[in-house]
């Protein structure tokens, strides 16, 4: 969905005539650079795995947020121990005991309700389990996004807007500008004020 409405057109400093083109490329434009097919709540899955002796993971998209009437951003979690990397374990024998009462590599649910998490860091805590110790790899599924387009985004496409409008290559006659061709012109698209207002929303690690 486009993140400027024609009503929000005289509210963001784009004249009235302004066409959906724009508006629907300067979104194609946004989600592109911040590595996300939208800035809307959406429900992502990611794989990842826990560093010797910590027991949290940052999840890549933010900020993360309830979807609908659901009162937690995390969906569900899984655990396992998967095979070690060379130096990751620290205590042999415990490890041996942990691994003995799991089948090597089955995934196990991990209540959702005993992860602590920051919304706006995407920072995950894990419960030490019975043995004291943590998995060595969990897959989080969880929702994150935006319930409500604000300002900064809705400033930064009409700022994209403006910036291709105001470009030689991108100011013609067409009724519809190609989103290639915005691609094409991104780095100089998305200035740097238009950075700083999409930067809480870029994924962390992803491409």
């Amino acid at each position: 969905m486009a993140y400027l409405q024609p009503a929000d057109y005289p509210n963001y400093g784009l004249p009235v005539s302004t066409t959906a083109d724009w508006i629907t490329s300067a979104t194609a434009l946004i989600n592109s650079h911040c590595r996300r097919p939208d800035l809307n709540v959406m429900e992502y899955t990611e794989r990842l795995r826990l560093i010797r002796d910590a027991q949290t993971v940052r999840l890549s998209y933010l900020p993360l947020a309830p979807l609908g009437a659901a009162t937690s951003a995390i969906v569900s979690v899984q655990g396992r121990y998967a095979k070690p990397r060379r130096g990751e374990v620290a205590n042999e024998p415990l490890f041996e005991i942990a691994w003995a009462f799991s089948l090597p590599g089955q995934w196990i649910a991990i209540d959702p309700n005993t992860v602590d998490y920051d919304a706006a860091t995407g920072e995950l805590t894990f419960p030490m389990n019975l043995f004291g110790m943590t998995f060595n790899e969990v897959s989080v599924t969880y929702t994150a996004g935006l319930n409500a387009i604000g300002d900064d985004v809705k400033s930064a496409c009409a700022q994209i807007v403006r910036n291709a409008q105001s470009t030689p290559a991108l100011n013609v006659s067409h009724t519809r500008i190609d989103t290639m061709q915005m691609q094409y012109f991104s780095s100089s698209l998305l200035d740097d004020t238009v950075k700083q207002w999409l930067r809480p929303y870029v994924a962390n690690r992803v491409g």
